[in-house]
């Protein structure tokens, strides 16, 4: 029998990748996404199935749960793969952006990770692999204080859940990876600005200078970061935690070999 796999934000980038990824390699997928009646790419395969989930709406993420199980039988491992990204100061974000921020990369996965649970324990297995970011384990980008949050948040929260789901036979992983080409996420940033207050707009645009140039080249093959989805998935790796990337391995260890001062230090040198 075929194993299953769901993913959360399969409308484009390393979703819809992973998605592909699953299904030539013969897996039964359920692709999930805010808009599926808008997807043409994923119905062309027939193991694979739409649904339609926002993962702040917890009454729709657990239908599309629900339904997925109906529709396949059984699911075998989840993607926690939707996330979103909000920039600035921390001064100019607007309160919906912060809930926003919160809201998608944080409870989005507790939504989905407590929908698939009573599956999961029922079944004595299951697997729950969710995407991070090296920002996860060290902060790395001035006015990315929101992002980082959440990101810290989702580390711990994984960490957490393993001592209550490893006895249950339910395994957790977690990838942390350091940004991809082809990904649309910095297009899809919020930022926070005013016209009022300037104090932030230096720092501001050097962030923004940097990630428009990373966008045009120097950023890691999005395959790299499949693989190691499809490695941890398929079992040929039992890392808690893969990082992916050379910009995520020589950061976090900067960060491990540094004091906390030098290395925030460091940092913010690259930005003055």
């Amino acid at each position: 029998m075929n194993k299953t796999i769901l993913i959360t934000g399969t409308s484009s980038g390393l979703g819809k990748l992973t998605a592909i990824h699953f299904a030539k390699l013969g897996w039964n997928v359920a692709a999930t996404m805010r808009t599926p009646e808008n997807e043409t790419e994923l119905t062309q395969y027939s193991n694979v199935k739409l649904f339609k989930l926002d993962v702040t709406d917890v009454e729709q993420v657990r239908t599309a749960v629900a339904d997925a199980i109906k529709a396949f039988g059984r699911i075998d491992v989840v993607i926690n793969n939707a996330g979103v990204g909000a920039y600035g100061a921390l001064e100019l974000a607007k309160e919906e952006t912060i809930d926003w921020q919160f809201g998608v990369n944080v409870r989005g996965p507790i939504n989905v990770i407590r929908a698939m649970l009573p599956h999961f324990r029922a079944n004595r297995s299951g697997m729950f692999i969710t995407i991070s970011s090296f920002m996860g384990v060290t902060t790395a980008v001035p006015t990315g204080s929101l992002y980082n949050m959440s990101k810290f948040a989702l580390e711990g929260l994984i960490e957490g859940l393993y001592y209550e789901l490893k006895p249950l036979g339910i395994e957790l992983r977690l990838v942390e990876q350091g940004g991809s080409s082809g990904n649309s996420f910095v297009s899809k940033i919020a930022w926070g600005q005013s016209e009022e207050i300037t104090d932030y707009d230096e720092i501001t645009a050097k962030v923004k200078a940097m990630m428009a140039k990373s966008s045009e080249g120097e950023l890691d093959d999005p395959q790299m970061i499949v693989d190691a989805i499809a490695r941890l998935a398929l079992g040929e790796s039992k890392q808690f935690r893969t990082l992916v990337g050379e910009a995520a391995h020589q950061l976090t260890d900067m960060r491990k070999s540094l004091p906390i001062e030098e290395y925030l230090e460091r940092i913010a040198a690259q930005y003055q």
